[in-house]
């Protein structure tokens, strides 16, 4: 589920940076991508969390940590 979650995403937002970890059904999930300049925290999760929403929704993941920002 790990490398899916990953593709998901990538293919989603140009020129993502990924990193996924999963423990079961609990995933945290790091986006680096300048789509989210200017964004707030918010909107940058929503962003990454319509990637994965069918495995929330279908109970593939019960809990999903997000932290999503710009390139440095």
């Amino acid at each position: 589920m790990q490398d899916e979650i990953k593709q998901r995403i990538e293919a989603a937002i140009d020129g993502a940076q990924v990193i996924v970890n999963v423990d079961g059904n609990r995933a945290t999930i790091e986006v680096v991508a300048n789509l989210f300049a200017g964004m707030s925290r918010v909107k940058k999760q929503q962003q990454v969390y319509a990637c994965i929403e069918d495995l929330i929704s279908g109970g593939a993941l019960h809990a999903v940590t997000i932290k999503a920002d710009v390139p440095e």
